[in-house]
């Protein structure tokens, strides 16, 4: 049994303990070290579960159409090996709600699957309309399945919200400024027109070279051929270059356009001669050369020599 004069110094250490009076540093016993693989791990407040009924598609998401083949597929793929990719997701105050900013096809998926929830990332600040968008389209994008049409009218939507001009949205995509003016030219094709195109009747290349022809009678006719077939993208683009040349008298003002090369290389992209500079932009330079660097590629792969 211990005296009274030993019972006073341990309260007296635990006193002075609590009042942070102490001999020695302080160390704890039990302080955990982390091992390799927890370095650099975190908890993120940003990510969770929610329940699939929880969530909303969003009425403005550029994909209006969605392939049922490529759901299942995405379905079966899910059900065997789990969701792989948070969707995420932004609060709807108007119909309290998770309203989903992209992943609206994992969703969609994930119900086919059986699945009773889902993994998210919240977007708690609010967001723009065309940030938004943004991630929107580039997530479509990267998965290069977004029609030619929609993908045009999400170019424009951009264009509009931020006031930005094809050049400034190719920038804010990392796109090739020619893959916007191509898709916006798409735009001014007729709705019937249009439909074709998103329906994969009309190549988009086809459908571009369509867009340039001013008759609309002439443009019509022609995109009927291009739906059965009967006319390709090469077709379309001689028809065109054919109209140009029978109204241009003074041949001699094509465009010849020369780069210097860092290893001595010279590249030169000259237009056709029924092109004028008035007719001529950058993005057709831009276009013509990504052509010949796609065709030097291919020669590269089949090990053909010069």
């Amino acid at each position: 049994m211990s005296s009274t004069r030993e019972t006073l110094e341990r309260v007296s250490q635990h006193v002075e303990e609590s009042m942070g009076v102490r001999d020695v540093p302080f160390r704890p016993r039990l302080s955990p070290v982390p091992s390799a693989k927890d370095i650099g791990r975190r908890p993120l407040r940003g990510y969770g579960r929610l329940e699939i009924r929880q969530l909303e598609p969003d009425p403005e998401q550029p994909r209006t159409e969605f392939d049922e083949a490529g759901l299942e597929e995405l379905a079966a793929n899910i059900k065997a090996n789990g969701q792989l990719h948070p969707i995420h997701v932004r609060w709807s105050e108007t119909t309290s709600k998770w309203q989903i900013i992209s992943g609206e096809r994992r969703w969609r998926a994930s119900q086919l699957a059986g699945l009773s929830t889902v993994d998210c990332f919240f977007h708690e600040q609010p967001l723009e309309k065309a940030q938004v968008l943004g991630l929107q389209l580039i997530e479509n994008l990267l998965r290069d399945d977004l029609k030619p049409v929609e993908e045009a009218r999400a170019f424009q939507s951009l264009m509009f919200h931020n006031g930005w001009t094809g050049k400034q949205v190719a920038e804010s995509l990392h796109i090739p400024a020619s893959k916007v003016s191509r898709a916006l030219a798409l735009l001014k094709l007729p709705q019937e027109t249009q439909k074709e195109v998103d329906a994969g009747n009309i190549p988009a290349r086809t459908a571009y070279e369509l867009s340039k022809i001013k008759d609309l009678g002439e443009q019509r006719r022609l995109a009927q051929q291009a739906a059965t077939g009967a006319l390709t993208v090469a077709d379309a683009a001689e028809t065109h270059g054919r109209k140009r040349k029978a109204r241009r008298v003074d041949q001699g003002q094509a465009v010849r356009q020369t780069f210097f090369a860092e290893n001595g290389w010279t590249v030169t992209v000259r237009s056709p001669e029924t092109v004028t500079p008035a007719d001529s932009s950058y993005h057709d330079l831009e276009s013509a050369l990504q052509q010949a660097l796609d065709e030097v590629r291919l020669r590269l792969n089949n090990n053909i020599r010069l």
